[in-house]
């Protein structure tokens, strides 16, 4: 068993996985080149939870040097446990539109609904606004950077954590639907971190059987042991692409991903970049998907 984050022939050209300020990341859109440039990236998946970034016009744009891959990170019921399936080179459809329009709004209902039981708790105010993208990471920050006595570990291991008495459930979408929405808008598909979930083989089974999954997150950094050759079989089993990413949320990039000969198969997948010469506002109306935890 291995904790391997990058195949071993060479340094990661591209990380698959980040969050930005849009989700629960600490990184705008506009910082991603600089900071993809600082590990020595050259591709980088912007991949918000439950949301399409609206600063990104293409579903792969090319800015500063560094290919930015306009993604989705979606989570799913599947009946024995809640998955995260993610999407690459993602195009508008009005479906998967209305289906991420659907989670912003429970999000915002469902992040109100902690912040007035953490505050009523604690009898602090944590001065965070219900938004669009608001999950609980947000609110763990606004707890330790609060009067109140709680780090942003405690503040999830006591408070808000799924068994916290501040924790409020949020709605999903259903895997079959997911694997769909996500079919018809992304150029790949893939499922996210198995060894993160606590049922790993059924997890790897839908990798296995599903025919809207082109790829399986391989390379990911657990900061455990896994037994990564389980992945390498399910994709040869079944003719899946290997991806992988830090799963950004802080400033950094290029802890794991993929080496150059690595990334070539899923680049061949991905569309041709579009270079632009500055973002859109992040907070721009998304019309389309073209817009956590």
């Amino acid at each position: 068993m291995s904790a391997d984050s990058a195949p071993p022939d060479g340094p990661v050209v591209a990380d698959l996985h980040a969050h930005t300020t849009v989700s629960d990341g600490t990184l705008t859109l506009e910082e991603v080149p600089a900071a993809a440039h600082e590990a020595d990236v050259d591709w980088v998946a912007v991949t918000d939870h439950d949301r399409i970034h609206p600063g990104l016009d293409a579903p792969v744009v090319e800015r500063d040097g560094v290919r930015i891959v306009r993604g989705i990170e979606l989570r799913v019921d599947a009946g024995f446990e809640r998955l995260d399936l993610l999407g690459y080179g993602v195009e508008h459809t009005d479906a998967l539109a209305a289906e991420i329009d659907r989670l912003q709004r429970d999000r915002r209902e469902r992040g109100a609904a902690i912040l007035d039981a953490v505050e009523e708790r604690l009898g602090v105010d944590l001065d965070v606004e219900p938004r669009a993208g608001l999950g609980r990471p947000h609110i763990a920050r606004a707890i330790d950077e609060s009067d109140a006595p709680y780090d942003y570990a405690r503040a999830f291991d006591e408070l808000i954590g799924n068994d916290g008495p501040c924790y409020v459930a949020r709605e999903v979408t259903p895997l079959d639907e997911g694997l769909d929405l996500l079919a018809d808008a992304c150029a790949l598909v893939g499922l996210a971190h198995p060894f993160r979930y606590e049922r790993v083989d059924e997890a790897l089974a839908v990798a296995r059987e599903s025919p809207a999954i082109d790829v399986v997150e391989r390379f990911y950094p657990y900061g455990r042991a896994v037994d990564d050759a389980r992945i390498d079989r399910v994709a040869a089993e079944s003719d899946l692409l290997r991806t992988g990413g830090t799963d950004a949320h802080e400033r950094t990039l290029g802890e794991a991903g993929l080496t150059r000969s690595a990334f070539e198969p899923v680049r061949e997948r991905l569309p041709e970049p579009v270079s632009v010469k500055e973002f859109a506002a992040e907070d721009a109306p998304a019309a389309a998907p073209d817009e956590q935890r």
